[in-house]
């Protein structure tokens, strides 16, 4: 008997494009345990909305600036998100904060990325923070995501050299794409449950 694909929520704030990498390394591969059932943004003219579409994948809109509180944003998420009924979930560049009113809900199920060597430089201004600390490498990080910010068990990891030449935004793009290789590769192994910490 075919076995059933697991179901996959990507969560975006701007591009997308490691939904789009995501979505693509499920939708062109018959034999991948997952299928992208929901790309959710909190803001309306998010640019990975429009790819999503383009790849056939239904997309919703939760405007955060609706809500008074994280917890009630987050409340409205989870009853969105249930009605996709989504397996797992990506943090694909969703710059959001979530409450344990979120985190809770999905205990286990909910991947993010982060653009650094975690667990240093948690939050913002990664690459920055790197050369400022004269780092030799840098890199990218998936990880469970807990109540902590940038924190939870690690899954993956991939690292760039730091060049004597770097600013914040070459290194950056060398990352992202160490990114679009590690999300994917990371997806496929939590969803068939190989256990460990994959490198690349």
């Amino acid at each position: 008997m075919k076995a059933q694909k697991k179901r996959v929520a990507i969560l975006i704030s701007g591009g997308g494009s490691n939904m789009v990498t995501l979505a693509q390394d499920m939708l062109g591969d018959p034999m991948h345990p997952g299928a992208p059932v929901l790309v959710l943004s909190n803001i309306a003219d998010a640019g990975g909305l429009a790819k999503a579409r383009d790849l056939g994948i239904p997309t919703a809109v939760l405007d955060h600036k609706a809500y008074d509180t994280r917890e009630d944003f987050d409340a409205a998420l989870n009853d969105t998100l249930r009605h996709a009924a989504p397996d797992v979930i990506c943090l694909a560049g969703f710059m959001r904060i979530l409450t344990p009113v979120f985190v809770d809900a999905w205990e286990g199920r909910v991947l993010n990325i982060h653009p650094s060597l975690l667990p240093k430089y948690k939050g913002l201004n990664t690459h920055a923070r790197a050369i400022e600390a004269g780092d030799n490498e840098a890199g990218c990080s998936v990880h469970k995501v807990t109540a902590g910010l940038d924190d939870g068990p690690l899954l993956g990891q991939a690292s760039v050299p730091i060049r004597a030449d770097d600013t914040p935004d070459s290194l950056a793009k060398r990352v992202l794409v160490q990114e679009h290789q590690l999300y994917p590769a990371v997806l496929r192994h939590f969803l068939t449950g190989e256990p460990g910490l994959l490198r690349l």
